[in-house]
């Protein structure tokens, strides 16, 4: 398996090449289970940022970035969910199309996670940003709720995606052609 070599807050992985279709391969960074990884990159975005109030990310990749962003600045976060819970009230909702999913997937938030973000300054946060879909969702999301974004983040920006001015992340991610 080819794999490639990232380099990211003082750490260095080995991600697997990955087909997303037979044109396109993909590095694939996964958070889950690297503790270490997520604490050194947490602690790196929280000096990128700039103020925020509260953490905005979409279930699922992003949630322990925002738990690990969380707890080392001390704000809460909110996670936009992909189905609607049984305890989620009057749930507002926006699609998106990620380059991970198949299809298109749809993200909630219930009223009390709204009200959280309604007039605060909220971070939103993801592990990769690549297409900016996922991104978008998460901005209509926070914008529905009315809540003001102060910075978009992610650890990686995934192809031209690194070329956006918008966002603040650690390191470029390469796409790789088939």
């Amino acid at each position: 398996m080819q794999t490639y070599t990232l380099k990211v807050a003082g750490l260095e992985r080995e991600l697997p090449i990955l087909p997303v279709n037979e044109k396109l391969s993909i590095a694939a960074f996964v958070m889950f289970s690297d503790v270490e990884l997520t604490v050194a990159c947490a602690r790196e975005l929280l000096k990128k940022v700039g103020d925020f109030d509260v953490i905005l990310t979409a279930e699922s990749k992003g949630i322990p970035l925002a738990f690990e962003l969380a707890r080392q600045s001390g704000k809460n976060y909110v996670v936009g969910r992909k189905s609607v819970k049984l305890y989620m009230s009057d749930p507002i909702s926006v699609n998106v199309k990620s380059i991970t999913t198949l299809g298109v997937q749809t993200l909630y938030l219930s009223k009390e996670d709204a009200a959280r973000l309604k007039g605060k300054k909220v971070l939103i946060a993801d592990d990769v940003i690549s297409t900016g879909e996922s991104l978008t969702a998460l901005e209509k999301l926070c914008e529905e709720a009315g809540g003001v974004i102060a910075c978009r983040s992610a650890v990686l920006a995934e192809g031209e995606a690194a070329d956006r001015e918008d966002i603040v992340f650690l390191e470029k991610l390469p796409l790789f052609p088939q």
